[in-house]
């Protein structure tokens, strides 16, 4: 059993340092958007256009994707996306102009979309090869890469603003975690839980068409990220301009979202292992979006943080969970899933944009709770594998090993 546990271990330490890799690299360039700004002389409009087309980019390969994990398999399509990244990267800090830029985005948005299906899928097969649940606290650890890059990005900018040796640096950080994730990744065989002969019949089954699951579960993530991406672009101007909130406090509603839902994903594994992955989406996504409702309704900052926290603890497994399904129905509905997720960050904030113009940010935000209940509602329509009873007694074991190593 404790050679069991150090290999599951182990390669969930080299699966996080995907997920790692993955904020990392998007917080990297991300944060210095107001320098790519002034270099290439953008307008705030341009500067729109960069992000959309690399979130265009990413929703836009799912038949890339498709095609890459039959071919590739997950382990090699992330390390070759995780070069690619490094590269993508490295060409960002030197393009000359905007049209180059923008070409370069949808490239990376390309490779995220790449990477984003691969190291789900690593997930997913870590939890069928083992028996233990692990994807929220891997998706914890994108969270952690994202901080990690913010802080890397405060030293460098502190002793030099080029942007080029803040990009070096940077990568190479990001070549020392796919150095770090190479060794333990899973091999890209047939599926640890089937024999090799039945995972192939089941993946020729679902490559002929698209299952009403595979819509389901599509449908289901466009909701789940539609909150996730809203909550994080329009909680500071709700709390601002329709709370109330002075200047200093408007911040503090990303930093409670982020916070709760790092906390809460850290002990999400826990909770699928007790109670199963239906009821952790189920509540938590009608947590969520009662818990906004309740708020927006009170109206003032106090209720409106505790909402936002809601939002926070109610959905920080849904997206996990969502992935392992779909990894349980093959690569194309994994595919598919990282695919709408992206389409529901695109839209969602450009959404709840439109509502507010049209009435005011207060119905915006009725637009994100309502998701979140859609969430809740439907996954009823999906196929849950309850927790096993020899899942729940191999927790128990591994908990006992770890309190007798102490």
């Amino acid at each position: 059993m404790p050679r069991v546990l150090d290999d599951f271990r182990r390669t969930q330490l080299a699966i996080a340092a995907l997920f790692c890799f993955l904020g990392f690299q998007y917080a990297t360039w991300i944060s210095r958007i107001p320098a790519l700004k002034t270099r290439l002389d953008l307008s705030a409009g341009e500067v729109g256009l960069l992000l959309m087309v690399t979130g265009a980019g990413a929703a836009a390969s799912f038949p890339l994707l498709t095609f890459l994990m039959k071919r590739l398999g997950a382990r090699r399509l992330a390390l070759l996306s995780g070069l690619g990244l490094v590269a993508i990267l490295l060409a960002l800090s030197v393009a000359p102009n905007y049209p180059v830029t923008l070409v370069i985005l949808c490239a990376d948005g390309v490779a995220v979309g790449c990477l984003n299906v691969a190291m789900n899928a690593q997930g997913a097969a870590l939890e069928a090869a083992h028996g233990r649940t692990a994807m929220t606290q891997l998706h914890a650890t994108f969270s952690a890469g994202s901080f990690l890059a913010a802080l890397v990005s405060s030293g460098v900018t502190a002793l030099t603003s080029g942007i080029v040796t803040h990009f070096v640096a940077a990568s190479a950080v990001l070549l020392l975690l796919l150095a770090c994730a190479r060794p333990r990744l899973l091999p890209d065989d047939a599926p640890a839980n089937e024999p090799a002969e039945q995972g192939e019949g089941k993946r020729r089954r679902r490559m002929a068409r698209p299952t009403r699951v595979m819509l389901w579960l599509g449908c289901t993530m466009v909701f789940a990220e539609v909150v996730e991406g809203s909550m994080n672009d329009w909680s500071a101007l709700y709390l601002k301009d329709v709370a109330g909130a002075s200047a200093q406090v408007a911040p503090l509603g990303i930093a409670v979202i982020s916070v709760v839902m790092v906390l809460a994903r850290l002990f999400g594994d826990g909770w699928r292992s007790r109670w199963g992955d239906a009821v952790v989406v189920r509540v938590g996504s009608a947590v969520a979006g009662i818990g906004l409702a309740l708020a927006l309704l009170a109206g003032g900052v106090v209720p409106a943080l505790l909402g936002f926290a809601c939002v926070g603890l109610g959905v920080a497994a849904v997206t996990p969970c969502l992935y392992v399904a779909a990894a349980a129905e093959g690569p194309e509905a994994l595919s598919l899933v990282a695919a709408t997720g992206t389409t529901g960050l695109l839209v969602g904030p450009a959404l709840i944009g439109f509502v507010a113009e049209v009435s005011d940010l207060t119905w915006g935000m009725a637009v994100v709770a309502a998701s979140a209940v859609i969430v809740s509602l439907c996954t009823t329509r999906l196929h849950w594998s309850a927790p096993t009873k020899a899942s729940s007694e191999a927790s128990m074991e591994t908990e006992a090993v770890e309190k007798g190593a102490m």
